[in-house]
């Protein structure tokens, strides 16, 4: 049973490697969300005096971290200007880098503006002056495609339960056989238990303690259907659903949307903002009166808030899965629309 158990957790390893062309499997270690993937890859590797290059739309599961060793080690952050679509200049990125400089890292899409960075020139960028690059695909794994080796992308933190369709408390760290991160948890790895030492060996060095093995066999399950089904053609289906929202959206007087405009390239999240209406308001009543589930508030993103000029009283987020239907698009639009008319 042991070993039946054992084969699961690497045909998850395998599926995964196979889903982001990740050569070796064992470059993949198992973590419980993207936020404990972010903190082993920040923590892990960073040292005191190292500088930091980061983008005003990352999540409090980057920003928390760098700002911990910014005060407790020195760890120097620059966070990036984007604008209010979700757009970067290179040439700024360019301008921040410092003889210092040790790491990139930036989300994928932002979870507020749907935005998608450049991760390829990024990366060749942050490798021209010696630093690494992080990716928080928080919200492209499974729905868009990631070639880690064609993007040139060191490091990488997924959730399991988003895109990859696998249950929550599941995610994961790709980490460049090039590198060697500090492990976060130092513990029992059911190898060299004879060692003082946290084993060298991957992935026993960042997967102490025991594996959520019920959960990563669910995660291999969503991981095979998004294989099958292949990250572009869900990326299509998410993208024509969400045009088609954004279309109806904009027939609505008093709303405005955040991020790219119609017809540009976007992850599946739609952000918006009524005239008059409380963020929370809107999202309470979408649920009791409509049945219909959003996020509402500052989304774990004030610096992406920041950007959006959206700080005051915060946002509505709509997500588009792969499951999303028209009726369920043309229900959204229907519902914002009788809000509106009850004013």
């Amino acid at each position: 049973m042991a070993l039946v158990a054992a084969r699961k957790l690497f045909n998850t390893r395998s599926l995964l490697a196979k889903l982001f062309h990740i050569s070796n499997p064992n470059d993949i270690a198992f973590t419980s969300n993207t936020t404990e993937a972010l903190n082993l890859a920040i923590k892990g590797w960073l040292k005191p005096g190292d500088h930091v290059i980061a983008t005003m739309v990352e999540h409090n599961s980057v920003r928390r971290p760098l700002e911990f060793l910014h005060r407790t080690i020195g760890v120097e952050v620059d966070y990036v200007p984007v604008s209010p679509q979700g757009e970067m200049e290179i040439e700024v990125v360019r301008s921040t880098f410092r003889s210092n400089t040790t790491l990139l890292v930036c989300s994928h899409s932002s979870n507020l503006l749907g935005s998608i960075s450049p991760v390829r020139e990024l990366s060749q960028l942050a490798h021209e002056y010696g630093a690494i690059m992080l990716l928080d695909a928080a919200q492209t794994a499974g729905n868009y495609p990631i070639d880690v080796e064609e993007l040139g992308v060191d490091l990488l933190a997924f959730p399991g339960h988003k895109g990859l369709l696998g249950p929550q408390g599941t995610g994961g760290l790709y980490i460049s056989p090039e590198l060697d991160l500090v492990p976060l948890l130092h513990g029992g790895t059911g190898s060299q238990s004879e060692e003082l030492e946290q084993p060298a060996v991957r992935p026993d060095r960042y997967e102490a303690g025991t594996a959520n093995t019920v959960g990563i066999a669910g995660l291999g399950e969503g991981v095979k259907y998004v294989i099958e089904q292949g990250p572009e053609n869900i990326y299509r289906h998410e993208w024509e659903m969400t045009q088609r929202l954004m279309m109806g959206l904009s027939e609505i007087p008093g709303l405005t949307m955040l991020g790219p405009k119609i017809g540009k390239d976007r992850t599946g999240i739609v952000s918006f903002i009524l005239a008059d209406r409380d963020a929370s308001e809107v999202a309470f009543l979408l649920d009791r009166n409509y049945g219909i589930a959003v996020r509402a508030g500052y989304h774990c993103t004030p610096l992406g808030h920041m950007t959006a000029g959206t700080m005051e009283g915060g946002a509505v987020r709509a997500s588009i899965g792969y499951n999303t239907v028209v009726d369920d698009v043309d229900a959204l639009v229907l519902a914002i629309k009788g809000l509106q008319s009850d004013i």
